[in-house]
């Protein structure tokens, strides 16, 4: 019985709102950059969180979340690339993605290093999307949107671009726009 009840308590607070009603636990990214990222300084804004490969036939929507980046950065969002090999379709080091966004895309959006995000020992952030949600990404440029209260809002697969009206309603409604 004591197993059960510390099963249901750790189950309970991994999905549980913090004190303050945020929804979405801290998670921590390393940033391309050097440092991390920490969710919960971004508390408050829509995070739009996307896992990507530099040698995908959906690469190309590099260009797509840039623009995202560019016209709702300002308001508040967050648009963060997750690089990953998961799919065998990312570069071998971390500065080859790094150079390739920035040289091919001009992205100056928020990037981590190359991360798991289905198989073997995933990020947390993927672990809880699949944990807490019943998600996985199936393939890369799988998208994710989180609400400034830390709610999952919504979840799209590649073919759906990141400035599609689907997500880029979604995030105008959160912004008020």
């Amino acid at each position: 019985m004591k197993i059960l009840n510390l099963c249901l308590a750790v189950v309970f607070a991994s999905t549980a709102a913090h004190a303050d009603g945020y929804k979405m636990p801290s998670f921590e990214f390393e940033n391309i950059d050097g440092g991390v990222f920490n969710t919960r300084d971004w508390q408050g804004k829509p995070i739009l969180i996307v896992n990507t490969a530099s040698m995908c036939g959906f690469t190309p929507q590099y260009t797509q979340m840039q623009k995202v980046h560019e016209t709702y950065g300002d308001a508040g969002l967050v648009v963060l690339a997750v690089p990953s090999d998961d799919f065998n379709q990312e570069k071998d080091t971390v500065a080859e993605v790094k150079e390739f966004c920035e040289v091919t895309f001009g992205l100056t959006l928020p990037m981590t290093t190359i991360a798991k995000v289905k198989r073997g020992d995933i990020h947390p952030f993927y672990k809880w999307m699949k944990e807490a949600h019943r998600w996985t990404p199936k393939w890369n440029f799988n998208k994710v949107l989180i609400g400034p209260e830390g709610d999952v809002l919504g979840t799209w697969g590649s073919p759906v671009k990141p400035d599609s009206r689907q997500i880029t309603d979604l995030i105008k409604a959160e912004l008020s726009m």
